[in-house]
């Protein structure tokens, strides 16, 4: 049975045309998406106050080692009135007027020293803190780009789909009105268009709520990210050695520095519970004026005072009840706690590393095999259509060639992004993720 030959316009064109995906003039980069999302995500710009708020927090333990100083001042009216035995009363009121100004500086107190030392360590332990939000925003942001992404190359794959199953079924339609084919082929591909045709529903859903989730991202409406360039060129790995990623952790990971500060502020605070034991030695200062101007209790006569003293305060302490002894046990233990965490924390950073580094890799070579398998898969339906047309294939092999060539260029497209964001992931798994990294992403972006 032979069949007559049409041409492969349309799969043709629905094929050439699925990841050439047009922006529009208000498309946007992942760049300019990241910098949107990082003046709007709520999570984000919480973390962020609550830097400062550490920021402020810690420059308050500042105040234990510097000089303080304080003015006060009083006036007072007094009536006095007084009787003696076979003497006339005395009666007078009189007005004082005082003036006190104090000062003090600490010269040994080990407890406020170590207070300090801890505050500068809280600002080490807050822009830990921050930059682990801003790494998980670009993550965050990356993933909802590249979701939104895949999601539009799903719809139009799906699209291109449905053309050429489309074509096929009219082929079959025209085939069996000549007589050339059985109702079967008909059948088939009628079944095939309408299962496409539901993909479709589901695929233009799902592209939706993924431009939903990003739009919420970044605060706009209607956002369109920019596609890939076709086909983009994806970079190895840079160093090609997880040894050389996990070692780079030890310094860059947040988790690991916030485990460090923790561990070094644990240590102040033992030297704090120790400092229980110590004397405190302090300078003090004061000048007070006085002034009486209609007198005083003893005479009618306009007085005044003024008073400088300068001194020395020691305090020694002697025994609380055992309370410095149980502070400094129970601050050695929660500096064993903090280490524990610190080598907790260097464990999970560098197995995450490891995991992510092999993710990159097993991507990279999954976008490889899916690149021959999109040429093969093509060339097996340009062969599976022209044994139709020979009649040696029969319909459901051409119906079948579409189907697996379609799948394998959407599982192509989504192996790329994913090994775009398993790039990024690995570099928020060592530490060394910035803003900066997104550069290299938005170059593979049509421009």
């Amino acid at each position: 049975m032979t069949h007559p030959k049409r041409p492969l316009t349309v799969l043709s064109l629905a094929i050439t045309g699925i990841l050439a995906f047009t922006p529009s003039a208000q498309a946007q980069s992942l760049v300019e998406l990241y910098d949107s999302a990082r003046a709007f995500d709520a999570s984000y710009l919480s973390a962020k106050l609550q830097y400062d708020a550490n920021l402020a927090r810690a420059e308050q333990s500042r105040a234990g080692i510097l000089p303080t100083a304080s003015l006060t001042g009083t006036a007072t009216r007094t009536d006095f009135d007084t009787t003696l035995a076979g003497a006339s009363a005395l009666i007078r009121s009189y007005n004082t007027q005082s003036a006190t100004l104090s000062a003090s500086h600490p010269l040994y107190r080990p407890i406020n020293r170590a207070t300090f030392e801890q505050g500068q360590k809280q600002l080490a332990l807050a822009r830990a803190q921050l930059d682990a939000a801003e790494q998980e925003l670009i993550v965050r942001t990356s993933q909802t780009y590249f979701d939104a992404l895949a999601s539009q190359d799903s719809l139009n794959f799906v699209k291109a789909q449905k053309a050429a199953v489309a074509e096929q079924l009219a082929s079959a339609k025209r085939n069996f009105e000549v007589g050339t084919a059985t109702i079967t082929d008909t059948r088939e591909a009628q079944a095939r268009f309408d299962l496409v045709l539901a993909q479709e529903i589901a695929a233009e859903n799902d592209l939706r709520v993924k431009k939903i989730a990003l739009d919420q991202l970044v605060g706009k409406q209607g956002t369109q990210p920019l596609s890939l360039v076709a086909p983009p060129v994806l970079q190895p790995i840079e160093p090609a050695d997880v040894n050389a990623w996990v070692q780079q952790s030890e310094l860059a990971h947040p988790s690991i520095r916030v485990a460090q500060s923790n561990l070094e502020i644990a240590r102040l605070e033992v030297t704090k519970a120790e400092a229980g034991h110590k004397p405190t030695l302090d300078l003090t200062g004061s000048y007070n004026m006085t002034r009486n101007p209609n007198g005083s209790a003893s005479t009618d006569k306009t007085s005044s005072t003024n008073t400088a003293a300068i001194g020395l305060s020691l305090n020694v302490p002697l025994f609380a009840g055992f309370s410095t002894q149980n502070r400094i046990r129970e601050t050695l233990s929660l500096s064993d706690k903090a280490s524990s965490d610190l080598e907790g924390a260097r464990r999970t950073v560098a197995q995450s590393t490891r995991t992510a580094f092999f993710g990159v890799v097993s991507g990279q070579g999954q976008v490889k095999a899916l690149e021959a398998a999109e040429q093969s898969s093509q060339i097996a339906l340009e062969a599976n259509r022209l044994g139709y047309q020979v009649g040696v294939r029969i319909n459901i092999d051409v119906l079948n060639s579409q189907s697996q060539l379609f799948q394998t260029k959407r599982d192509l497209a989504k192996a790329r992004y994913e090994v775009l964001i398993g790039g990024l992931r690995l570099r928020l798994a060592n530490g060394s993720l910035r803003a900066d990294d997104l550069q290299t992403i938005n170059n593979l972006l049509v421009k």
